[in-house]
């Protein structure tokens, strides 16, 4: 079972910017979509930026233009770079992977989740 842990949350102020990480236990192989989801208090979890496996990425039109979503392959880590934060950017931030198929929307999808890491973007 892949074991994921998101890094990299805190506390900054709008405009900001901030890099969430997230680290898998072992190598899911890169035949994989990994995703980054969030949850702001009171509302659903909703998908913000996907990777797959060739490196194609999509993005939430919410966060597009200034969230980049990355991995590195050889570290068994992704990345979720966050610039132009703004105060509906808070929320808990999960990292997500779907082993073997592509890329969904749908959280459900999504085989082996992290534990989160809080992002607060105030002034």
């Amino acid at each position: 079972e892949v074991q994921l842990v998101e890094s990299g949350g805190g506390l900054v102020q709008p405009g900001g910017s901030l890099r969430l990480s997230c680290a898998a236990s072992e190598n899911p192989y890169n035949d994989y979509c990994m995703g980054w989801f969030r949850q702001a208090p009171g509302k659903e979890r909703e998908g913000v930026a996907l990777i797959n496996g060739a490196g194609g990425t999509g993005y939430s039109l919410s966060v597009k233009g200034r969230f980049s979503i990355s991995k590195d392959n050889a570290k068994n880590t992704g990345y979720l770079q966050m610039d132009r934060l703004n105060p509906q950017d808070t929320a808990m931030y999960y990292c997500a992977i779907r082993l073997y198929s592509g890329c969904s929307w749908s959280k459900g999808d999504f085989d082996y989740w992290g534990q989160g890491t809080q992002v607060t973007v105030s002034a």
